[in-house]
Protein backbone atom coordinates (compact mmCIF):
# COMPACT_ATOMS: atom_id res chain seq x y z
CA UNK A 1 0.00 0.00 0.00
CA UNK A 2 1.29 3.29 -0.78
CA UNK A 3 0.98 5.72 2.12
CA UNK A 4 -0.69 9.24 1.19
CA UNK A 5 1.96 11.01 3.86
CA UNK A 6 4.84 11.23 2.01
CA UNK A 7 6.44 13.65 5.98
CA UNK A 8 5.47 10.41 8.17
CA UNK A 9 7.86 10.59 10.79
CA UNK A 10 7.62 7.75 13.46
CA UNK A 11 10.18 9.46 15.72
CA UNK A 12 12.65 8.58 17.99
CA UNK A 13 13.11 4.83 19.58
CA UNK A 14 10.55 5.17 22.73
CA UNK A 15 10.15 3.19 26.40
CA UNK A 16 10.24 -0.36 25.86
CA UNK A 17 12.50 -2.54 28.26
CA UNK A 18 13.20 -6.53 28.12
CA UNK A 19 12.80 -8.43 31.08
CA UNK A 20 13.27 -12.15 31.68
CA UNK A 21 10.21 -14.72 31.65
CA UNK A 22 10.89 -17.40 32.84
CA UNK A 23 13.18 -19.64 29.61
CA UNK A 24 12.58 -16.54 27.89
CA UNK A 25 12.76 -12.39 27.61
CA UNK A 26 9.41 -10.44 27.34
CA UNK A 27 9.96 -7.02 25.34
CA UNK A 28 7.73 -4.43 27.59
CA UNK A 29 6.36 -1.69 25.01
CA UNK A 30 4.55 1.57 26.42
CA UNK A 31 2.85 4.27 24.81
CA UNK A 32 0.52 6.93 26.35
CA UNK A 33 -2.49 7.31 23.83
CA UNK A 34 -4.60 10.36 23.83
CA UNK A 35 -8.17 7.92 23.08
CA UNK A 36 -10.03 6.81 25.84
CA UNK A 37 -9.66 2.40 26.68
CA UNK A 38 -12.46 1.43 24.83
CA UNK A 39 -11.33 3.36 21.53
CA UNK A 40 -7.99 1.42 21.83
CA UNK A 41 -9.49 -1.81 22.31
CA UNK A 42 -11.69 -1.47 18.99
CA UNK A 43 -7.72 -0.32 17.41
CA UNK A 44 -6.80 -3.87 18.91
CA UNK A 45 -9.14 -6.13 17.98
CA UNK A 46 -11.38 -5.12 15.04
CA UNK A 47 -10.16 -7.03 11.72
CA UNK A 48 -10.49 -3.67 9.49
CA UNK A 49 -9.24 -1.37 12.36
CA UNK A 50 -6.27 -4.05 12.25
CA UNK A 51 -5.45 -4.01 8.72
CA UNK A 52 -4.93 0.11 8.99
CA UNK A 53 -1.55 -0.47 11.31
CA UNK A 54 -0.60 -3.81 12.41
CA UNK A 55 1.49 -6.19 10.79
CA UNK A 56 -0.82 -8.27 9.69
CA UNK A 57 -4.40 -9.01 9.08
CA UNK A 58 -6.44 -11.27 10.93
CA UNK A 59 -9.18 -13.73 10.21
CA UNK A 60 -12.01 -12.65 12.85
CA UNK A 61 -12.18 -10.19 15.86
CA UNK A 62 -10.17 -10.83 18.49
CA UNK A 63 -12.56 -9.62 21.04
CA UNK A 64 -13.04 -13.21 22.13
CA UNK A 65 -11.11 -16.04 23.30
CA UNK A 66 -10.85 -18.56 20.61
CA UNK A 67 -8.60 -20.34 17.53
CA UNK A 68 -8.02 -17.83 14.65
CA UNK A 69 -5.84 -16.81 12.06
CA UNK A 70 -2.65 -13.88 11.54
CA UNK A 71 -1.46 -13.16 8.04
CA UNK A 72 1.65 -11.80 8.02
CA UNK A 73 1.97 -9.71 5.10
CA UNK A 74 5.37 -8.20 2.89
CA UNK A 75 4.50 -6.64 -0.22
CA UNK A 76 2.79 -10.05 -1.97
CA UNK A 77 3.89 -12.58 0.35
CA UNK A 78 1.42 -14.00 2.72
CA UNK A 79 2.31 -16.04 5.75
CA UNK A 80 -0.74 -17.69 7.93
CA UNK A 81 -0.10 -18.12 11.75
CA UNK A 82 -2.49 -19.74 13.75
CA UNK A 83 -3.26 -17.75 16.62
CA UNK A 84 -5.02 -18.43 20.20
CA UNK A 85 -7.08 -15.58 22.27
CA UNK A 86 -6.76 -16.48 25.27
CA UNK A 87 -7.74 -13.53 27.40
CA UNK A 88 -9.89 -10.94 25.94
CA UNK A 89 -11.02 -8.52 28.83
CA UNK A 90 -12.50 -5.50 27.41
CA UNK A 91 -11.52 -3.18 27.84
CA UNK A 92 -8.53 -3.78 30.10
CA UNK A 93 -6.81 -7.12 28.44
CA UNK A 94 -5.93 -8.62 25.39
CA UNK A 95 -3.70 -11.46 25.23
CA UNK A 96 -3.03 -13.93 22.39
CA UNK A 97 -0.58 -16.79 21.39
CA UNK A 98 1.15 -15.86 17.82
CA UNK A 99 3.04 -18.69 16.07
CA UNK A 100 5.67 -19.63 19.15
CA UNK A 101 5.60 -15.86 20.89
CA UNK A 102 3.14 -14.71 23.19
CA UNK A 103 1.39 -10.84 23.33
CA UNK A 104 -0.20 -9.48 26.45
CA UNK A 105 -1.97 -5.83 25.81
CA UNK A 106 -3.22 -3.59 28.98
CA UNK A 107 -4.88 -0.96 28.60
CA UNK A 108 -4.83 1.52 31.48
CA UNK A 109 -6.94 4.78 31.33
CA UNK A 110 -4.94 7.61 31.89
CA UNK A 111 -6.53 10.68 32.18
CA UNK A 112 -9.16 10.98 29.36
CA UNK A 113 -6.73 8.60 27.54
CA UNK A 114 -4.76 5.06 28.09
CA UNK A 115 -1.61 3.95 28.85
CA UNK A 116 -1.04 1.09 26.29
CA UNK A 117 1.20 -1.77 27.15
CA UNK A 118 2.41 -4.58 24.84
CA UNK A 119 4.21 -7.24 26.62
CA UNK A 120 5.37 -9.45 23.57
CA UNK A 121 7.35 -12.38 24.73
CA UNK A 122 9.45 -13.96 22.91
CA UNK A 123 10.15 -17.71 21.28
CA UNK A 124 13.38 -16.59 19.52
CA UNK A 125 15.90 -14.96 21.68
CA UNK A 126 18.10 -12.25 20.29
CA UNK A 127 14.67 -10.71 18.34
CA UNK A 128 14.01 -7.88 20.69
CA UNK A 129 15.10 -4.60 19.02
CA UNK A 130 13.92 -6.01 15.76
CA UNK A 131 10.56 -6.00 16.97
CA UNK A 132 10.71 -3.16 19.05
CA UNK A 133 11.72 -1.39 15.63
CA UNK A 134 8.42 -3.18 14.60
CA UNK A 135 6.38 -2.17 17.00
CA UNK A 136 7.62 1.20 17.12
CA UNK A 137 6.67 1.77 13.68
CA UNK A 138 3.33 0.14 13.75
CA UNK A 139 2.38 2.42 17.36
CA UNK A 140 3.51 5.42 15.28
CA UNK A 141 0.95 4.27 12.50
CA UNK A 142 -1.72 3.80 15.15
CA UNK A 143 -1.54 6.93 17.03
CA UNK A 144 -2.18 8.54 13.56
CA UNK A 145 -5.42 6.24 12.67
CA UNK A 146 -6.54 7.18 16.23
CA UNK A 147 -6.04 10.72 15.94
CA UNK A 148 -7.43 11.13 12.55
CA UNK A 149 -4.75 12.10 10.58
CA UNK A 150 -4.39 8.11 9.02
CA UNK A 151 -0.70 7.21 6.94
CA UNK A 152 -1.32 3.71 5.82
CA UNK A 153 -0.30 0.39 7.29
CA UNK A 154 3.40 -0.52 6.83
CA UNK A 155 4.50 -3.65 6.85
CA UNK A 156 7.28 -5.98 5.86
CA UNK A 157 10.20 -4.21 3.20
CA UNK A 158 8.10 -1.14 3.44
CA UNK A 159 9.32 -0.37 6.74
CA UNK A 160 12.66 0.01 5.80
CA UNK A 161 11.62 3.35 4.17
CA UNK A 162 10.38 4.93 7.28
CA UNK A 163 13.43 4.55 9.17
CA UNK A 164 13.35 1.08 10.48
CA UNK A 165 17.10 -0.07 10.56
CA UNK A 166 17.71 3.28 12.75
CA UNK A 167 14.82 2.21 15.12
CA UNK A 168 16.39 -1.23 15.30
CA UNK A 169 19.61 0.34 16.22
CA UNK A 170 18.41 2.39 18.59
CA UNK A 171 16.56 -0.18 20.50
CA UNK A 172 19.68 -2.37 20.55
CA UNK A 173 21.41 0.14 22.62
CA UNK A 174 18.27 0.75 24.97
CA UNK A 175 17.71 -2.54 25.22
CA UNK A 176 21.32 -4.28 25.92
CA UNK A 177 21.45 -6.59 28.40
Amino acid sequence: MRHPTTDFDPGPPGDASVVPDGDAWTLVFVRDLRQPPERVWRALTDPGELDQWAPFAVARDLGAPGDTTLTMIDGDTRLEQPVTVLRAEAPRVLEYTWGEDRLRWELDAEGGGTRLTLRHTLAQPGMDAMVAAGWHLCMAVLRRLLDGTPVGVIRGRDALAYGWDDLRDGYARRLAR
